[in-house]
């Protein structure tokens, strides 16, 4: 009787301890994906080998940042200027922003903070940026006033060319595909399909039409934030049109690559989980150099719609 009755008190004793540690550890989590997570930027570093960059252009390293979304990025105006900094530690010969600046209108004082961030990035060649989708949502005349008062050239369906020696690498940039606005192929009329083209696409299922071209070697897009919020096993809890497709990561579409940055910022939440902020690093090897090794490719991605 007395068995029966200890054991009848520990089995109470668990069931309670489990029903309080359920909400502490969702407490936790959430703690987590608000505090820590949006602040743990990764810098993701790759090796790009693409098949028509001359020798002159080989070991280039271009920087990637994406979808900064400075006024719901809850850690914004303490992380942005020390990525920055890292960035400029790392000595890139280019530097990239595709796209998606703010997620509302925005403020005179994050439109301040953003032009002072960008015009401290130091890149051999320059700072590239396109807009994106939140970008045209929001007063895009007053982000493009920005980028110009901070040194950053904005690509509209143009190809900007790099020269080392006799050497040329092409930067393309479209303006964004959800807007309607997106012109492979006044961009194409610039290429003659012989070049080393890399496409700057705010949205990276755009990919479904620049790789059957055959114009470009290399994609490089944001949107989707990765999800902000992934699952184990299940994948992204939501993912926005045009970026459901090649969420996150590095892809093979025939003979162009796509690398999807996840971002730095947020939107509708302001919380990540299980998918952190990132900068992007590639080094671009040209297949004629013997020290070329390219980084295994992901091709394939459970995409939760």
């Amino acid at each position: 009787m007395i068995n029966r009755t200890l054991r009848r008190n520990i089995r109470r004793s668990l069931m309670l301890a489990a029903g309080l540690m359920v909400p502490v550890v969702g407490m936790m989590a959430s703690a987590y994906a608000i505090g820590v997570e949006p602040r743990r930027v990764d810098f993701n570093k790759r090796n790009m080998l693409l098949p028509r960059l001359k020798p002159g252009f080989d070991g280039y390293r271009i920087i990637q940042i994406s979808d900064i979304h400075f006024d719901s990025w809850i850690a914004a105006k303490t992380t942005l200027p020390q990525i920055v900094e890292r960035i400029n530690a790392l000595e890139p010969d280019l530097i990239v922003i595709t796209g998606d600046y703010v997620s509302t209108v925005p403020h005179d004082e994050d439109v301040e903070h953003l032009r002072k961030n960008f015009a401290n990035l130091q890149a051999k060649d320059g700072v590239l940026a396109i807009m994106g989708n939140h970008d045209h949502w929001h007063d895009v005349e007053k982000l493009r006033v920005m980028l110009r008062e901070a040194g950053v050239i904005e690509l509209r369906n143009e190809v900007f060319k790099i020269k080392r020696g006799d050497d040329t690498l092409h930067i393309a940039g479209i303006e964004d595909h959800l807007q309607g606005l997106s012109d492979i192929d006044l961009v194409s009329e610039e290429l003659t399909g012989e070049e080393c083209v890399v496409l700057l696409a705010h949205e990276p299922d755009v990919a479904d039409i620049s790789a059957p071209t055959g114009n470009f070697d290399l994609q490089l897009s944001g949107h989707s934030h990765g999800g902000q919020i992934y699952f184990p096993f299940k994948g992204a809890m939501w993912l926005p049109a045009q970026g459901q497709k090649y969420p996150t990561g590095h892809y093979q579409l025939g003979n162009m690559q796509l690398y999807t940055n996840r971002g730095l910022g947020t939107t509708l939440l302001p919380i990540r989980f299980n998918c952190p902020p990132e900068v992007s690093i590639f080094t671009l090897r040209s297949p004629n150099i013997a020290s070329a090794t390219p980084y295994p490719v992901q091709t394939t991605v459970k995409a939760a719609v």
